[in-house]
């Protein structure tokens, strides 16, 4: 699909301001929205929009369909009638530029239970009657998950292959009983859903409204414990018991040295092939709901991955194994159409992984935090990128652009001092300034980076166990000095709409 030129921001919500210690879809989020289109900005990038589970990493969800409770905001659920004032009088004081998640989630887990007992006692018709149509819209992927979310809670919260080997292994029988016992408990996990998705959908269809787009993002594999990996084990490699046998990872480098093993359980591609990746079509097509435009995160598996065996420490034992490349991104540009889709094409890239890319014109990644190594003909470099493709100062996985430039050896400080022909003093407006007159299709930035911020508010360090995803907006972020050096920026690097002043004038006589 060919793209119009643009930039945007990068943004997780949980990352907007607000008063219930996580950013949620609610007043703040509209204020956003607000703020990128009087900037000029037309893009919105968000990380995967899936609940969290251990580690609150939106890369590790218990579903690849559906949407974060977390993020449904009490004070839409207010306006609703599905939560009274007095439900929010003991709202503990959260800290507002840092997320707590423990705190957080057990905030919005009392909430999410008041909404849903609210909903029950009041019984609105109007609504009940779209909880019903949403319920039976979403079948093919709502039932498995609040079951699986219910048996879950059950059992403690543990992951599914310490649960009873009946409900384990999903024996008929063990889960009829379930059902009957749980339902209620099972009903509370899809109106979380239900809320979700009304909220999201409502504030996605103001952004295309404020001609904003959003990009979202998938995983190319899903988590081991997802409702996804235990009410379809046919299409992972798992044994018996549901035990992985092989698991994702990357391999040594000179980054790693050992290499690293994400544990995320492997595709059975040959079943997948024979179900005409009924799978993958349905998986992008939910995702192409919620957004406009696809970033798919590890593209080059799609070409080829590398293959751990499970109960390996790290990623050093392994294998290459050839991914289902054109196969799967035939199949769903039949099923769905053009493919609104980003390549995230970075790390080893071999031949085969440009060639698939290129192949469907997807435009790939172009990351200019990784430019410097003092060589002019570096890729990532933005003399040396094509149109076709997104270009970012850095991504959820970098530091900030000023904790970067901070932290990088001399040599490549002077590089790109030099690179840019400014002294480093305000190098994150530097480096999105580069990044926006570039030729490339789109340009993106950490909103960090256009707050000037520094490794304070990193989002992610990956290889870091805890302390990720924490980064929250200050509520005065969106100050108009802010405002109009984006404004300027999109203006000058023409990513916004502007109307051509200076028209080409024709000789008269000119042979046309």
């Amino acid at each position: 699909m060919k793209f119009k030129r643009a930039a945007g921001i990068i943004l997780h919500p949980t990352s907007l301001p607000g008063p219930d210690g996580i950013g949620d879809l609610g007043p703040e989020a509209y204020r956003w929205i607000n703020f990128l289109a009087e900037s000029g900005c037309k893009l919105w990038q968000v990380l995967p929009l899936g609940p969290t589970g251990y580690g609150d990493s939106p890369y590790q969800c218990f579903s690849a369909f559906a949407g974060n409770p977390y993020l449904v905001s009490p004070a839409l659920l207010l306006e609703d009638g599905l939560l009274r004032r007095s439900d929010l009088t003991d709202r503990p004081e959260f800290n507002p530029i840092r997320i707590d998640y423990g705190e957080a989630i057990n905030w919005k887990l009392k909430i999410l239970d008041r909404a849903y007992e609210n909903f029950k006692r009041l019984n609105n018709p109007k609504l009940l009657e779209e909880y019903q149509q949403f319920i039976k819209n979403e079948a093919d992927w709502l039932d498995d998950f609040a079951l699986f979310m219910a048996i879950k809670e059950a059992n403690g919260g543990v992951s599914w292959d310490h649960w009873p080997k009946e409900l384990r292994t999903r024996q008929p029988a063990a889960i009829e009983k379930f059902k009957e016992t749980e339902t209620d408990r099972i009903q509370r996990h899809a109106f979380r859903q239900f809320l979700f998705f009304r909220q999201w959908l409502d504030l996605k269809a103001y952004a295309n409204q404020k001609n904003i787009q959003i990009i979202g993002d998938i995983p190319i594999f899903v988590a081991y414990d997802s409702a996804d990996a235990w009410s379809n084990p046919e299409l992972f490699y798992l044994d018996e018991e549901g035990k992985p046998t092989v698991v994702a990872g990357v391999p040594p480098d000179y980054f790693s040295p050992t290499g690293q093993l994400w544990g995320n359980p492997l595709y059975k591609w040959d079943v997948h092939r024979q179900q005409h990746f009924r799978w993958w079509i349905r998986r992008m097509q939910a995702t192409l709901r919620l957004v406009d435009i696809v970033r798919l995160d590890h593209f080059r598996g799609f070409a080829g991955y590398w293959e751990v065996p499970f109960g390996m420490p790290t990623a050093e034992v392994g294998r290459w194994v050839k991914g289902p490349g054109k196969e799967l991104f035939n199949a769903i540009r039949e099923a769905l159409g053009d493919l609104p889709i980003i390549a995230e094409d970075l790390g080893v890239i071999t031949p085969d992984v440009v060639e698939l890319r290129d192949s469907f014109n997807l435009p790939g990644m172009k990351v200019f935090q990784f430019a410097f190594t003092t060589d002019p003909l570096d890729p990532f470099l933005p003399h040396n990128y094509e149109t076709n493709c997104v270009a970012y100062t850095g991504t959820h996985d970098n530091d900030t652009a000023l904790g970067w430039y901070l932290s990088a050896p001399e040599k490549e400080r002077d590089f790109i001092r030099r690179y840019l022909a400014r002294s480093g003093e305000d190098i994150s407006w530097d480096m999105i300034r580069a990044v926006w007159s570039s030729v490339a299709v789109f340009a993106l930035a950490p909103m960090q980076d256009v707050l000037s911020l520094g490794n304070e508010a990193r989002m992610n360090l990956p290889g870091r166990a805890s302390g990720n995803w924490c980064w929250r907006l200050h509520p005065d972020a969106f100050s108009p000095t802010i405002l109009k050096r984006l404004k300027e920026v999109n203006y000058l690097y023409a990513r916004t709409d502007i109307e051509r002043t200076v028209q080409t004038e024709i000789p008269p006589n000119y042979p046309l």
